[in-house]
């Protein structure tokens, strides 16, 4: 080693040293780019990362408006079923307060102002709110329709005056077209899913589009626990960042009204640069579900 670094002194102090700059320079050069090459790919890992935690996230928050959308629809279709049986059973409905439906809770107080065929609902969950499903309610819907014994379609329309769900101030003014029987012989409803969801950290979405839901069973059994439904449908929903994504029901979604999330079913989810199919399962009650990205990635989902 001594000899080597004495040859080496001896060609630096002869300027011969400097034949080892450019190799100097290159190796400096690689070690560089390797710097920046890792930096880059680590920010773009990173970005990546991010990107798809942000696109779940608002995937997530599209799946707790649908928590919101199948409750509101449970709670007006019981209601406007209970009703009719009423209406049905007496001949006449009557104006008055704590009219009966069977699955809706007591701390919910059932208005309904009757002028001969046209009915007006309200139903009350109180400014401390009442515990629905697991989920606290506040606020009103206040539903109305026309009766007609022989229609075979049904408007029902409906308002959310002060509502929340679970502290998110839920804004909506929709619709509901009953179809008495389909082309499966099934009762159909299809919901207009206009509304607007503010959560109380002030992040906001608002959906437009339409679900149909079909109730395939327990229709008629005079309790409306036991009823499940299958939606189909399609939707956007536009975040308060401007992001925008457009939903496709590609298996039916199965609704069992014991359960507060999808028990089966999937859809299919697109946004500029993202997109992917969000799936429910095989039947379990339960809030886990998976998120395949386009590019093949899945990743399970953990609902509220």
């Amino acid at each position: 080693m001594n000899y080597l670094n004495q040859e080496l002194k001896k060609l630096s102090k002869n300027n011969m040293g400097k034949s080892f700059n450019p190799f100097k320079n290159t190796i400096l050069s690689l070690l560089t780019l390797a710097v920046v090459f890792t930096s880059c790919s680590n920010n773009d890992e990173t970005i990546e990362t991010e990107n798809f935690t942000q696109d779940t996230t608002e995937v997530k928050r599209s799946a707790e408006i649908d928590q919101i959308d199948n409750i509101l629809g449970d709670l007006v279709i019981d209601a406007y079923e209970a009703q009719e049986a009423t209406a049905d059973r007496s001949g006449v409905s009557t104006n008055g307060s704590d009219s009966y439906a069977k699955d809706i809770p007591e701390c919910v107080t059932i208005t309904v102002v009757a002028q001969q065929n046209y009915r007006e609902v309200t139903l009350d969950f109180g400014a401390e709110g009442c515990e629905i499903n697991g989920h606290i309610i506040q606020g009103q819907i206040v539903f109305d329709y026309t009766r007609n014994t022989e229609a075979q379609q049904i408007m029902i329309n409906y308002n959310l005056v002060d509502f929340y769900f679970d502290a998110k101030n839920v804004i909506a003014s929709r619709s509901i077209l009953k179809e008495l029987s389909n082309s499966n012989g099934n009762p159909q409803f299809t919901h207009d899913l206009s509304i607007t969801v503010i959560w109380p950290n002030g992040v906001q979405a608002s959906r437009e589009g339409t679900r149909i839901r079909e109730w395939v069973e327990g229709f008629g059994s005079g309790v409306f626990s036991d009823n499940v439904f299958e939606i189909t449908g399609n939707w956007t929903a536009t975040f308060v960042n401007g992001n925008m994504h457009t939903y496709e029901v590609l298996m039916p979604l199965r609704r069992e009204v014991v359960c507060n999330y999808f028990v089966s079913g999937s859809f299919d989810v697109q946004r500029t640069n993202f997109g992917g199919v969000f799936d429910f399962g095989e039947g379990e009650c339960d809030n886990q579900a998976t998120f395949t990205f386009n590019n093949g990635t899945e990743i399970p989902v953990t609902l509220n």
